[in-house]
């Protein structure tokens, strides 16, 4: 499958995706984070979007595993400005796939937010590039 990148988002085409991921409207956020707050008020109107607070309802192994087949990568999904990942001192360590995944498991913080999913693409961060072209994806 090729990935079309553009700095932290990936768009991916609707080769080989099933087709409940093609009609998917899902945003992973923060509720407490006042940028994922900002970033919602800025995307609305969101009808049709299911919003899953992930410190309420935990991200599940199935949920990770749709958005790395979207993206390809677990560290594409990972936030390196968590303050664990400060704390944890794993920016000295040499974080293979699989940490990645255990590690945003884990923790909630270690999800880079928002996850963005609109039918068959994924915006994920919150860089002013990704959430512009999550907003023209949206609303086109």
């Amino acid at each position: 499958m090729k990935l079309g990148f553009f700095a932290e988002e990936f768009f991916i085409p609707q080769v080989g995706i099933e087709k409940h991921i093609k009609k998917m409207r899902k945003i992973y956020h923060l509720g407490t984070c006042d940028t994922c707050k900002r970033i919602l008020k800025e995307l609305d109107p969101l009808e049709g979007f299911v919003l899953q607070d992930i410190k309420i309802e935990a991200i599940t192994v199935s949920q990770l595993e749709e958005l790395y087949k979207l993206t390809g990568s677990y560290e594409a999904l990972f936030s390196k400005r968590a303050r664990l990942y400060k704390e944890k001192q794993l920016g000295e360590k040499e974080l293979q796939e699989a940490d990645y995944k255990d590690l945003i498991l884990e923790h909630y913080t270690f999800l880079k937010r928002p996850v963005i999913l609109v039918e068959d693409a994924i915006f994920v961060g919150n860089s002013k590039k990704v959430i512009a072209n999550a907003k023209e994806k949206i609303h086109s």
